[in-house]
């Protein structure tokens, strides 16, 4: 079978180094190191995707897809949610005032974000399908005065269903008028997310505006929350829906916000971490990579007199290069493809692998069930697989040139004078 002439000298300079102890124990480190540094990029990098995943599902389960102010004196909000809903990428819309407040009861208090929100509209934007979500509020449907609060939230205050507790607006608190304080009952508690199951409370829509209609400027004021098709491109989507609504009064347009804009300090750290922790584990690739320069520059120097002979035969100083290239790159394709199928396979069975971990430790330390690591998730995601098996092949590319160069440079006569 034919092969270029490059290619074919490079692959027996590969096999010929097998009968080098010294050069076959370091390219097989560089490679083993390239190997390990790709295994452990897409191991990591897929247990932070399904820990961003479950952050922003948890996220989402108070936050809205996206949000949209309806200005005051303008359109109501039946219709508004009429048109939303007929726009591509918008699967319901539910109106909702929000605002921050004093909880109080019994000399206890705790600083809240009170959400009034219509009951009936309320479950087709609901992010999870919770039969003890959909109860509460159908019974908020049929308790104006009602309120459902965080889990958390319930658990600080001591608060169970049937209490009583008073509601106080920050603006009032904060002008020392208690006058807008009203009275509610405790429906139950719900599930709004991890984050935010410690300070959001849900009232009826009425009850909601009436609690924050004079408490500001705008107070009060009524927003569509919106669900989606597509979360990750919530903005777009959403921006476009309200260019379907009416005009406004002042021709400024309509508020949106999507929760990757609401979020974004969070997320934005998470991306931030991602982006570290591969740069970190790229380390591994590079030292491998280090030793890869190590493996040429001895083969160079190996083969100084075969270098020679190539040049007298007619090889130009490029097809030099490009043998030392392929034979230096051929640790770092063996490894990427190693690192990469342990790599996979390694994400594909984490949770397994977990679980097998928890056992041995709480039957081996603490028996019990002290330790539970077996929740340890990963999601693979086929791009960064991509990039890390790019990186470390860019890498050890750029890891060929210096030593390839210096073969390109070798001068026959300099090396065949004394042979």
């Amino acid at each position: 079978m034919y092969q270029p002439l490059v290619l074919f000298v490079g692959l027996r300079f590969v096999r010929a180094r097998k009968k080098n102890q010294l050069m076959s124990f370091v390219s097989l480190i560089s490679m083993l190191g390239i190997a390990l540094g790709v295994l452990a990029l897409i191991a990591v990098m897929s247990v932070i995707n399904a820990s961003t995943s479950t952050m922003r599902d948890e996220t989402l389960k108070s936050v809205p897809h996206a949000g949209l102010m309806l200005p005051a004196g303008g359109i109501e909000w039946p219709q508004a949610a009429q048109i939303l809903q007929q726009q591509s990428g918008v699967v319901a819309a539910a109106p909702f005032v929000e605002g921050e407040a004093w909880l109080r009861h019994e000399g206890r208090g705790e600083f809240v974000a009170v959400r009034g929100v219509d009951p009936a509209s309320e479950p087709a934007v609901l992010q999870q399908n919770s039969l003890n979500m959909q109860q509460l509020l159908g019974e908020l449907a049929a308790n104006p005065d009602g309120i459902i609060l965080g889990t958390r939230l319930a658990s600080r205050l001591g608060l169970f269903s049937g209490m009583q507790l008073s509601v106080t607006p920050l603006s009032s608190l904060l002008s020392r008028d208690t006058g807008d304080a009203r009275s509610f009952r405790v429906l139950g508690v719900a599930d709004f997310g991890f984050y935010d199951n410690a300070d959001t409370a849900l009232v009826n829509l009425t009850a909601g505006r009436s609690l924050f209609a004079g408490s500001a400027p705008g107070g009060g004021r009524l927003q569509m929350r919106l669900r989606v098709d597509d979360v990750f491109n919530a903005a777009a989507i959403s921006n476009a829906a309200a260019g379907a609504l009416p005009a406004t009064s002042d021709g400024a347009g309509y508020q949106v916000s999507s929760w990757d804009q609401t979020r974004r300090s969070l997320f934005d750290a998470l991306r931030l971490e991602k982006v570290l922790t591969g740069f970190m584990l790229l380390m591994i690739v590079i030292i491998g990579a280090v030793n890869i320069v190590a493996t040429l520059v001895m083969t160079v120097a190996d083969k100084s007199a075969d270098i020679a002979i190539l040049r007298t035969m007619g090889a130009g100083r490029g097809t030099v290069m490009a043998v030392f290239v392929i034979q230096g790159l051929a640790a770092g394709v063996f490894g990427t493809v190693l690192g990469a199928l342990g790599g996979i396979a390694l994400a594909a069975s984490i949770g397994n692998l977990t679980q097998v971990v928890q056992d041995l430790l709480n039957n081996a330390l603490a028996p019990g069930n002290t330790y539970m690591i077996a929740h340890l998730q990963a999601e693979l995601q086929w791009a960064d697989v991509g990039l890390v098996c790019a990186s470390a092949l860019l890498v050890s590319l750029l890891a060929t040139l210096y030593p390839a160069w210096r073969a390109s440079r070798i001068q026959p006569a300099d090396v065949l004078r004394y042979e």
